[in-house]
């Protein structure tokens, strides 16, 4: 399981931007929380190599999954918490569960500043829960 400022980064796929080139179908982990990027850690290597063979082949896009062999990397998110294919609400209520469990073990062993942390991300994922929820029930409504 991948973490960024506390929460579990969520396993995704994307188009990232290098140089003039879009290489799409990276695979890449996101933070609910502060928005954080990155390349999956298993394919960043490769995703390094494509970039700059790409960039110096002056291709404007290339597909991330045309060069690299897919079974290999079948299980790339079986360690993350959760997967953009989840209901956001859920993944949501998720991250709250975990942030509460790291905050009883802050306070067990009388780490302030990590309490605090936490409590300003939980803050940010109830704001982001409230929002879900109210989005939710204006799309039932109307």
């Amino acid at each position: 399981m991948s973490f960024c400022c506390g929460a579990g980064m969520i396993g995704t796929r994307g188009t990232l931007r290098y140089y003039r080139t879009h290489i799409h179908n990276v695979p890449l982990l996101f933070c609910p929380v502060c928005h954080r990027v990155e390349v999956h850690f298993r394919v960043a290597q490769e995703y390094e190599i494509l970039a700059e063979f790409a960039h110096h082949d002056g291709a404007h896009e290339v597909d991330f999954q045309d060069y690299v062999d897919e079974a290999t990397y079948e299980d790339l998110f079986e360690n993350c918490t959760n997967n953009e294919q989840e209901d956001p609400l859920d993944i949501v209520r998720n991250q709250i569960d975990t942030a509460l469990d790291l905050l009883i073990i802050a306070k067990q062993i009388g780490d302030s500043e990590w309490e605090e942390q936490l409590k300003r991300r939980l803050s940010v994922m109830s704001e982001h829960r409230s929002k879900l929820k109210n989005r939710r029930a204006a799309d039932s409504r109307g």
